[in-house]
C-alpha cells in the first residue's frame, strides 16, 4: 500500500516538482524524482515505486509508448497538466490505473486524489493476492469448517457465485459474513475486477452518498476535487454493502435506483453515469422486521434478498472450533514469534462448552491474547479469562455411571441415532407451533431459538404447520 511507500515525480517544471516533492514528503511519503538519464518504466520498477505523479506532456517526451506500457503490472498514475476533456479521453484509453488533475496544481487537490488512489492500490492489491486461491483462502481463513453447516455453505456459494444475482448475507456478528462475500466475488466471472467494500453503518450519513456514488468539484464545503465513489470503483466487479440496515431512508431510495436502473448519479452532478456491479449486501438484522416497522423499504429488501444466505453461528458448529483454535494458533505463533504447544484438553473442552456470541471473531481474538499472554507451553484452564470459566464443567470423562431417562429407551436391537434425533426435534418444534396457535415468534420462544432460526429450520426440514 502507499502509506509511507515510493513517490516516483516526473516533472520538467521545477517549481512544481519541488512543490510537489516537499509536501509529500511531509506527508512521510518517499520520494525519487525523474533524472532524465534512465528509462521511465526501468527507473519505477528499479525504485519499487507505488505512485506515478507526471506532467503528460513531459511524459510523452521521455515515454513515448507509455500508454500502451501501462498494464495492471505498473503503479497507479496521476497524470497532471492538460484540460479535462483530454484528461477524461486519457483515462478511458489507458484503463482505470490513470487518475487526472490538471494544472495549476491545488495541494489539497493532490493530497485528496493521492489518498484516493492509496485506497484503490489497496483494494487491487488484496485481490491480487487472494486470485486463483479461493479455495485455498475458504479452508485457511476463519471461514473453516468441515461441519454440515459449513459444508452447505460452502456448497451454496460456489453456486451464488455462478450468477450475477444479488446477494443477501445474514448473520450475527462475527461470523465471517465479508469473506463469504469475498468468496462469492472470487469465485465469480468478476473476480478480476475489484471488490469494494463499504461498512454503512461506520461511515457518518452526511458522508456515506459521496463515499457510494462520489462527487463533483464544488457540489458540497470540501469538495476541492470531483472523486470516484464506491460505485464507480466497484464497476464490472463486485460491491459489499456490509450493515445495509443501518442505511437510511434518502439512501435507500438511491440504492434502489442503481438496482433497478444500473446507473447513479455524483453528488452535484447533472448527468447519470451508468454503472455494471453486482451487488452483495450483509446485515446482522432481522430485515423482515425493519420492514413491519417501515425502517427499510420492503422494494428494497426484496431488491437485495434475490439470493439470501444464512451463516451459521459458532455455536451451532462447535465440532470446526477445535480446527479454528489450531488455525489461529498456528498462525499468531508465528506472527508473534511464540511457541505455544496447543491447548490441554479442559481447556478445549471448556471453550467447546463455551455460547460465544462473538462467534468466530471472539475466538480468534482469544487466542491471540492467549498466544501474546502465555508465550510458550500449554494453555491450560487457569490461562483462561474468568467469563469463559464461570458455569462451564471442564471436559473430562464422566466418573458417575449414567442413568438412562425412561422416556429415552434403547431398543435391543439398536436405533438409528440421526433419525431418532431428527424426529425429537421435528416432534418438538410441531409441539410449539399447535402450543402457540402457529405464531412462530411464541413458537421460537418456547424451545429457546431465534424466530429466523425457527423458519431457516421449517424450510429445511420441509415442515408445514396446519395453521400456516
Amino acid at each position: 500500500m502507499l502509506e509511507n511507500g515510493s513517490i516516483f515525480i516526473a516533472d520538467n517544471d521545477v517549481k512544481t516538482r519541488d512543490l510537489v516533492s516537499a509536501f509529500l514528503t511531509y506527508q512521510g511519503y518517499n520520494i525519487t524524482v525523474a533524472e532524465g538519464s534512465e528509462p521511465f518504466f526501468d527507473t519505477i520498477q528499479k525504485n519499487n515505486v507505488d505512485l506515478v505523479i507526471a506532467d503528460l506532456t513531459y511524459l510523452q517526451a521521455i515515454a513515448p509508448d507509455f500508454k500502451e506500457r501501462i498494464s495492471a503490472d505498473n503503479p497507479l498514475m496521476v497524470l497532471i497538466g492538460y484540460g479535462e476533456t483530454a484528461g477524461a479521453e486519457l483515462k478511458k484509453a489507458a484503463s482505470d490505473s490513470i487518475f487526472t488533475l490538471p494544472k495549476p496544481l491545488n495541494l489539497d487537490e493532490l493530497e485528496s486524489l493521492v489518498m484516493r488512489a492509496r485506497e484503490y492500490q489497496s483494494i487491487k492489491m488484496y485481490d491480487r493476492s487472494t486470485e486463483g486461491s479461493v479455495q485455498n483462502q475458504l479452508l485457511s481463513s476463519t471461514m473453516i469448517g468441515s461441519s454440515a453447516p459449513m459444508q452447505a455453505l460452502f456448497e451454496m456459494i460456489t453456486k451464488v457465485a455462478a450468477s450475477n444475482a444479488t446477494v443477501l448475507i445474514q448473520g450475527e456478528s462475527g461470523t465471517g459474513k465479508e469473506l463469504a462475500a469475498r468468496a462469492i466475488h472470487q469465485l465469480s466471472d468478476r473476480h478480476r475486477k475489484n471488490f469494494v467494500p463499504v461498512n454503512c453503518a461506520a461511515i457518518p450519513d452526511d458522508l456515506l452518498e459521496s463515499e457510494l456514488f462520489g462527487h463533483v468539484k464544488g457540489s458540497f464545503t470540501g469538495a476541492y476535487a470531483n472523486r470516484a465513489g464506491r460505485f464507480e470503483m466497484a464497476d464490472k466487479g463486485t460491491l459489499f454493502l456490509d450493515e445495509i440496515g443501518d442505511m437510511k431512508a434518502n439512501l435507500q431510495v438511491k440504492l434502489l435506483r442503481v438496482l433497478q436502473n444500473r446507473e447513479f448519479e455524483p453528488v452535484g452532478a447533472s448527468k447519470s453515469q451508468k454503472v455494471d456491479v453486482r451487488i452483495v449486501a450483509a446485515t446482522n438484522k432481522n430485515l423482515e422486521e425493519l420492514v413491519v416497522s417501515r425502517d427499510f423499504r420492503e422494494d428494497l429488501y426484496y431488491r437485495l434478498s434475490v439470493i439470501p444466505i444464512t451463516i451459521p453461528p459458532l455455536r451451532e458448529r462447535r465440532e470446526d472450533i477445535p480446527v479454528l483454535i489450531h488455525t489461529f494458533l498456528t498462525r499468531f505463533n508465528a506472527d508473534k514469534r511464540h511457541a505455544v504447544k496447543g491447548f490441554s484438553r479442559d481447556s478445549l473442552g471448556i471453550l467447546c462448552n463455551y455460547e460465544w456470541p462473538g462467534n468466530v471473531r471472539e475466538l480468534e481474538n482469544l487466542v491471540e491474547r492467549l498466544v501474546i499472554l502465555k508465550g510458550s507451553g500449554l494453555i491450560v484452564p487457569d490461562d483462561l479469562p474468568e467469563k469463559y470459566l464461570s458455569g462451564k464443567v471442564p471436559y473430562t470423562a464422566p466418573t458417575q455411571a449414567f442413568v438412562p431417562s425412561s422416556d429415552h429407551i434403547l431398543p435391543e436391537g439398536g436405533i438409528c441415532l440421526n433419525s431418532a434425533v431428527e424426529n425429537f426435534e421435528n416432534n418438538l418444534i410441531m409441539q410449539a407451533l399447535t402450543r402457540s396457535g402457529g405464531n412462530k415468534k411464541e413458537a421460537a420462544l418456547l424451545l429457546d431459538l431465534k424466530r429466523t432460526t425457527l423458519i431457516e429450520k421449517l424450510k429445511k426440514k420441509n415442515l408445514a404447520f396446519s395453521g400456516d
